[in-house]
């Protein structure tokens, strides 16, 4: 039996685990241990600490102990993909594609699988807005992008336009949805968003649709089969002082039971309400509604429904977190004070973990929270960038990784190797891949973005800005002679009085009849025959001697001192 064993033993090491060169002899263990965190203290987290040492004397280094085992932030990997900040992160459900969104406009893909600890890169970068690559098109940043949870070959992508998006999780646009029409004051005869659209999420459980919140005071749920005009209209009539009835819907969630029931959809808007709908309608008015649930004119920017559908979490624009209890939906659960950074980053997000027992949000300092749902009171608090806030923040259910999207452009992977699946560990199992002449980003370009697929990145994780804007940017613009960059744009002659561009003058004067004409003053020209005009007219010449002479009235001195009669004024 033991013979057996070792036998198989040397049969399992001599087959390779997977495709490519790789280093020999790498030792995943000190690979992985390569990735741990640093122990960064933060202010709060120290108070804390401090307390809780306080109470509980002795114990906190077994209370240290528990949270590296309950949370899976022992571990990060980082992504510098971006060039400024992450808005929006999302990872299809198996949690093999990851896309990350960003105020540069774009959207960049990555693949888990084909990714190993030394080519942290995005296979893709998409701009969602863009029409084609040319100077006139415009672009926008990215607001929301998130895959269907029911099909995740659909991702539904914001951008800060009226008209939402889906696209293929390889990037391709499979439809767009309609604008509505601006100049119709009844929302409800609109057939889509007027406005910029500023949140979107998935239903719960059908694949076919989705709800929209746009700056136009409205709730819009579309089926992806219909892009011509949305399934459902919801108007939020605001009753605030001076809206004239209006105000911009910032945060939208779609939640439903793990254990099944009803659906909730959950709605916040710029003048403090939140309002409540059944998801599955009518949807003619809210179930519940609370009107100062925030300060007015503060953004709500985060929004979300715990897996067991009863309460409900806001992260408020008044620096301020609140829970509440759908089944009694007029006073927050808990309140606590937390700073906002929606003002900056109107998609600043809070999430309930897969199994609703924390909940976790970023904040300006670059902290990441992990609250307990109950008293709001922070359960953990680890510095992930400091000096740079924290945006964006998943917790995925299948990997148990927490991906953070930060305002200084990086993506962070948190993970635990005693927790965490697939994902970052898939990365990390991996051996380096070796350094090949292809992968010097001197010599390699993208050819998407028109950079380096490296990008030499600053301190702050921002581009070098010693690059120029048309260096990044290769097919925008005219060069220093004043052609185009595109190269699918035709060169247009220079439009001088020279024709600078044009054949030789000798032989168009030759071959061309007429053609000096181009350079003549049109006025000189005329003038050269006014006189011969004049007396020898070429088509008035028949009348000249049968031409009647012109008869004036003959006036006195007196009458012409006088000047013209004037007509009298009738009595």
């Amino acid at each position: 039996m033991e013979d057996s064993a070792s036998e198989e033993e040397k049969l399992r090491d001599s087959v390779p685990v997977s495709f490519g060169k790789g280093e020999k002899g790498t030792n995943i263990e000190a690979q992985i241990e390569r990735t741990r965190r640093p122990v960064r203290t933060s202010k709060q987290a120290l108070k804390k600490s401090i307390s809780d040492a306080s109470i509980s004397g002795s114990d906190s280094d077994s209370d240290d102990s528990d949270d590296d085992d309950e949370y899976p932030t022992t571990h990060e990997l980082v992504f510098k993909t971006q060039d400024r900040a992450v808005t929006t992160i999302t990872v299809d459900p198996s949690g093999s594609r990851m896309i990350t969104g960003s105020t540069d406009c774009t959207i960049k893909l990555h693949d888990f699988a084909s990714l190993t600890p030394t080519t942290l890169r995005a296979f893709k970068s998409v701009d969602p807005t863009a029409v084609k690559n040319s100077a006139s098109s415009e672009t926008h940043p990215v607001h929301v992008a998130k895959f269907n949870p029911q099909s995740p070959s659909q991702v539904l992508v914001i951008s800060a336009t009226p008209q939402a998006k889906i696209l293929s999780r390889d990037g391709d646009t499979q439809s767009e949805f309609v604008k509505g029409d601006m100049y119709l004051r009844d929302m409800h005869m609109t057939k889509g968003h007027i406005s910029e659209i500023t949140a979107a999420t998935w239903h719960p459980t059908n694949w076919e649709l989705f709800v929209t919140a746009g700056t136009d005071s409205t709730l819009r749920i579309w089926d992806v089969k219909s892009p011509l005009k949305q399934k459902n209209i919801i108007v939020h009539k605001s009753k605030a002082a001076g809206s004239a009835g209006r105000s911009r819907m910032t945060a939208v969630a779609w939640g439903s039971p793990i254990q099944g029931g009803n659906n909730v959809l959950v709605g916040a808007a710029l003048d403090g309400a939140l309002l409540l709908w059944a998801g599955e309608g009518p949807y003619t008015r809210p179930t519940a509604e609370i009107r100062d649930a925030h300060e007015k004119d503060t953004w709500t920017s985060g929004v979300d429904v715990s897996p067991d559908g009863r309460l409900v979490v806001t992260r408020g624009g008044d620096n301020t977190i609140k829970t509440w209890d759908t089944r009694k939906f007029k006073t927050p659960v808990s309140s606590v004070e937390h700073v906002s950074t929606s003002s900056q980053y109107p998609t600043s997000n809070i999430q309930f973990s897969p199994t609703g027992s924390s909940i976790i949000t970023g904040s300006a300092s670059g902290d990441l929270h992990v609250l307990n749902p109950a008293t709001l009171r922070p359960e953990l608090v680890t510095s992930i960038t400091p000096g740079s806030a924290l945006v964006s923040v998943l917790w995925h259910e299948k990997l148990n990784q927490i991906i953070t999207g930060s305002a200084n452009a990086e993506t962070r992977v948190l993970y635990n190797p005693k927790l965490s699946q697939k994902g970052a560990m898939m990365i990390m199992s991996k051996a380096p891949k070796r350094r090949h002449v292809d992968d010097d980003p001197n010599f390699t370009t993208d050819i998407s973005e028109g950079i380096p697929g490296d990008s030499v990145t600053t301190t702050g994780g921002l581009p070098n800005s010693t690059t120029s804007h048309s260096t990044r940017h290769p097919t925008i613009g005219l060069t220093a002679s004043g052609k185009s960059r595109d190269p699918r744009r035709p060169h247009l002659p220079a439009t001088t009085p020279f024709a600078k561009s044009q054949p030789d003058e000798k032989h168009i004067k030759e071959r061309i009849a007429l053609s000096s004409m181009r350079d003549e003053d049109p006025r000189e020209a005329l003038l050269k025959y006014a006189d011969k005009a004049e007396q020898d007219p070429l088509f008035t010449n028949a009348w000249s001697k049968t031409q009647p002479k012109t008869l004036y009235a003959d006036l006195s001195d007196q009458e012409e001192d006088e000047g013209p009669q004037r007509k009298k004024a009738k009595p």
